[in-house]
């Protein structure tokens, strides 16, 4: 249905556009300031050891993760952990990123609001996105509107969380500027290249959200709620 349905492509083109751009942007940027050391000579680890010891959590771990750019902060197990592109580089791009999953480590150290809403909903938002899909495409097949209402309740459940992540990544990445200048680890040359590769990492989650909205536009329009009809 949705594979060959115009209104769905017409809708989801700009956003997959934007999302490619958006993907192409990091790798551009990851791959430039990748190459450009940072003057504070210090690895990604280590400008994650460094904030971490600045704020007073030391018994937030640094770790070594699997993948590229897989690096993320586990609030469960209270670990930063680094790809290997950035745990041991000593490049701009790798402090940026660091300090950045450092920064939701002092996020939740501090009760960051956005990020407490965000880590409550994972649960819920991981349902619904492995199931509003297949919920609703079963409601439409079987002419079960109450079903299709269900899906599209679970998916707006994922688009609140998508949208409640722009904030919780904007302020770490807000923080880790400060923090990187605050505490001497990049010199006044290096903030150029963080600020270009954190920004670009900011654009991907912009782009994910405005997927998540057109989607459930998309479905709202078909199910006849939002005006259409099926």
């Amino acid at each position: 249905m949705f594979g060959i349905d115009p209104l769905y492509w017409i809708m989801m083109l700009p956003v997959l556009a934007l999302s490619a751009f958006a993907s192409f942007r990091v790798k551009s940027a990851f791959n430039k300031y990748s190459k450009i050391g940072s003057r504070s000579g210090k690895t990604g680890a280590e400008v994650a050891e460094e904030i971490l010891r600045r704020n007073g959590l030391s018994h937030v771990g640094v770790s070594k993760a699997r993948g590229f750019l897989s690096d993320h902060y586990d609030p469960g197990k209270k670990v930063v952990k680094l790809s290997p592109n950035v745990f041991n580089s000593k490049s701009v791009a790798a402090v940026g990123i660091a300090a950045h999953e450092t920064g939701h480590a002092v996020q939740h150290a501090k009760a960051y609001g956005p990020l407490t809403l965000r880590n409550t909903m994972v649960p819920i938002a991981s349902i619904g996105s492995n199931f509003a899909w297949i919920i609703i495409i079963a409601g439409f097949f079987l002419n079960m509107f109450g079903l299709v209402k269900i899906g599209i309740v679970l998916f707006s459940v994922v688009v609140f969380f998508q949208l409640i992540t722009l904030p919780v990544e904007f302020n770490a990445s807000a923080r880790a500027k400060r923090m990187l200048q605050e505490y001497g680890l990049v010199s006044q040359g290096d903030v150029q290249g963080v600020n270009a590769v954190l920004s670009a990492a900011a654009m991907t989650y912009v782009a994910a959200a405005a997927s998540a909205i057109m989607t459930l536009l998309y479905f709202l329009i078909r199910s006849g709620l939002l005006g259409g009809d099926d």
